[in-house]
């Protein structure tokens, strides 16, 4: 990490922060074999979490436009949420064991697959197409 502050302070040039508080670099010039410039970002509270990074910034890190996408937001567009997994925010399906672990019944529509069962037979369409073995 020392490596990073280091490389940041005499290399990088601030290119903005999030609504997280991440902070994302760019190298000030390209390094001669290079052809474009590094890019990275500083993560907020030290938590190197990459689910962190919104998707505009996360466009401009892997070179996928230019510049962030800082524009408008459209009225559809949910805000960005990191991974939630493991913490008490974390989506849970209904009959999962933490809420309550009751499933409703099966409907039926269902049925299991059988090493001993006929094979199925190919739809009409496809049939009809010509064989590729000569």
């Amino acid at each position: 990490m020392i490596g990073t502050r280091l490389f940041t302070l005499f290399r990088g040039q601030e290119v903005g922060r999030d609504s997280y508080g991440n902070r994302y670099y760019e190298e000030r010039r390209a390094r001669s074999a290079e052809l474009r410039r590094r890019r990275w970002v500083i993560f907020a509270r030290g938590q190197e979490e990459a689910t962190l990074v919104p998707p505009d910034w996360h466009a401009w890190l892997h070179y996928t436009t230019d510049a962030p996408l800082t524009g408008p937001r459209y009225d559809w567009q949910k805000p960005h949420q990191p991974n939630l997994t493991g913490t008490p925010y974390a989506y849970f399906p209904p009959g999962h064991d933490y809420r309550g672990g009751r499933r409703p019944p099966a409907t039926g529509d269902y049925e299991a697959w059988s090493p001993d069962a006929p094979p199925l037979e190919a739809p009409a369409a496809l049939a009809a197409l010509p064989s590729s073995e000569a």
